[in-house]
């Protein structure tokens, strides 16, 4: 199939889980994709080796998306390898399942750095390269943002603020030709969290 023939997409989180079936999913219909992720290598490279293998065409480039500069360095290889960016998902996240009492100040900066943060810091950076014709973001939020359940407190409440900002920004984006839409899968059993991908 190849309804996205010709599109340059950056998935977040895309080593393992459910980011690595949206990339294989994106390259199957013919996006070019850039596997993005924060400490596994060798499953990005195996993202990747799916991809190219069945005739696709995507790279991996290591980003922690909390961070700014490393958001600028992923954003920057994507431009050199493609030029330009049609589709940005943002499925990195962090996530610990734990009770309010023992959630430290540090546990609540990561769940919202990457979770919340990160987004911001990735959606600013593909404005800059979508082109006239706008693009599409696409945030990956959780069932728990609207029936969070006990020992995930930090988790659901930084999908709830993902969905408020995906509100909002749709009606900052939309002259800018930018569609953005929440996707709120319900209990997924994946390889990914309680650790950051």
């Amino acid at each position: 199939m190849s309804r996205l023939k010709n599109k340059v997409a950056v998935v977040t989180g895309a080593s393992k889980g459910i980011g690595a079936s949206i990339a294989k999913h994106v390259a199957a219909e013919g996006a070019k994709v850039v596997v993005n992720y924060a400490s596994s290598k060798e499953g990005a490279d195996r993202v990747v080796k799916e991809i190219t293998d069945k005739g696709g065409i995507a790279i991996a480039v290591q980003a922690d998306v909390s961070k700014e500069a490393d958001v600028a360095r992923l954003f920057d290889e994507t431009k050199k390898a493609f030029g330009t960016l049609d589709i940005l998902v943002n499925n990195a996240v962090f996530q610990q399942f734990l009770p309010v009492e023992q959630a430290s100040v540090a546990a609540f900066h990561q769940h919202f750095n990457v979770n919340v943060l990160g987004p911001v810091l990735t959606i600013q950076a593909a404005l800059k390269l979508f082109g006239s014709t706008g693009g599409t973001i696409i945030n990956i939020s959780s069932g728990a943002s609207k029936s969070p359940m006990a020992g995930v407190s930090l988790y659901s409440a930084t999908k709830a603020a993902l969905d408020a900002l995906t509100i909002s920004l749709s009606k900052e984006l939309g002259a800018k030709n930018v569609r953005i839409n929440s996707i709120l899968p319900g209990a997924t059993e994946t390889e990914g969290p309680p650790v950051q991908v």
